[in-house]
């Protein structure tokens, strides 16, 4: 290994966030209340990338994600990379993009729409997936992803 290279230590099992924007990465700490986990977490920023020019990421021991869980992410920083790992071997590596529709994650900021006064799950069109932008389904109020407040 050469003198230039970054040493962690390699994961057993559990999850690797990769490709996060430098200014996102404590939002997907937050976001995912890692810092209430009681297993290794890895977070390094301000890694260089090829693609990127500069990235973070997250490696989390013993930790898998739900589809709710990723759409969350999708939402707050599209275009991330999931890498599921399980005794030392990739098993699943998928890119993390929004989908074309949100449910139960984001909260309408309209005060007169019918969500913020009904027990009900709020959905969204995603309008726009490279800008974020979001449509409510029950108001048509627009968001963007500079918007979004997550439930």
């Amino acid at each position: 290994m050469g003198k230039s290279e970054l040493l962690v230590a390699a994961l057993q099992n559990g999850t690797v966030i990769d490709h996060i924007p430098t200014d996102k990465v404590f939002d997907i700490v937050n976001l995912l209340k890692l810092q209430e986990m009681k297993t290794p977490i890895t977070i390094g920023n301000y890694l260089s990338s090829h693609r990127m020019g500069r990235k973070g990421i997250i490696k989390i021991s013993d930790r898998f994600f739900t589809d709710h869980e990723v759409d969350k992410m999708a939402v707050v920083v599209p275009n991330i990379q999931l890498t599921t790992i399980r005794d030392y071997e990739v098993v699943d590596k998928k890119s993390v993009t929004m989908p074309d529709e949100i449910n139960g994650i984001v909260k309408c900021p309209n005060p007169k729409c019918i969500t913020n006064h009904e027990p009900m799950l709020t959905r969204f069109f995603v309008t726009d997936k490279e800008c974020g932008s979001l449509r409510c389904r029950y108001c048509n109020k627009e968001i963007t992803r500079d918007e979004v407040k997550l439930l």
